[in-house]
């Protein structure tokens, strides 16, 4: 009877034991905060990866269904601006923070996020392709971004100022355009009607 009892309480132990694992596993979750402090390891996902909401946006097809979900699937963070979203992926985080980098270096950290701000505010206007990734590499659309590559190797703070721009903090009254008076060569860029014109740093940002 003892040794009855004794394997029992061993089948319990390790039942217990297995449990507990399992349940750790599925514990495991980076929180937005931890993101901030790491910017460099994104692993939040968002509850818009939900399949009934793949469902509702889906554009039409089943092609083009699986291929939003797959957007959703692969993406770490949501911008949303008024009914428009788009789904952010790590690759496309990093291609924003070389950008942020290359674009704002001795700017101020509101700059950073600024500079941000204009390729998110870009992403949902129709003007612009509806995409990170699209918005960066459009002809001549920043002077960093050349055969569709970037070379930099941002630090921190570009991360974190990427991460703070898609939460929604945006210091640039939702301009798509930005420029250095001092420096610029683009005679479009010095005698376009600037509208909403923000001065942050060495740049004015603008929406026309």
């Amino acid at each position: 009877m003892k040794m009855k009892n004794s394997s029992l309480k061993i089948l319990l132990i390790i039942f217990c034991i297995i449990t507990f694992r399992i349940l750790e596993v599925k514990a495991v979750s980076v929180m937005p905060n931890d993101i901030v402090n790491s910017p460099k390891i994104i692993y939040y996902k968002s509850e818009a990866l939900d399949n009934n909401e793949v469902r509702v946006l889906s554009r039409g097809n089943t092609n083009d269904s699986m291929n939003l979900y797959q957007e959703k699937a692969e993406s770490v963070q949501v911008f949303s601006a008024g009914a428009k979203k788009i789904y952010i992926t790590s690759k496309e985080i990093e291609l924003m923070s070389k950008v942020v980098y290359k674009e704002s270096r001795g700017e101020p950290y509101e700059g950073k996020v600024a500079v941000a701000s204009v390729i998110l505010n870009r992403a949902v206007n129709p003007r612009f392709p509806g995409s990170i990734e699209g918005v960066i590499k459009e002809k001549n659309a920043f002077s960093c971004v050349v055969n569709g590559k970037i070379n930099a190797n941002p630090d921190d703070s570009c991360y974190k100022a990427v991460l703070e721009a898609i939460s929604g903090k945006d210091p640039t009254n939702k301009a798509i355009y930005f420029y250095n008076p001092k420096t610029a060569t683009s005679a479009w860029m010095k005698n376009v009607t600037k509208g909403n014109s923000k001065s942050i740093g060495n740049h004015v940002f603008f929406s026309k």
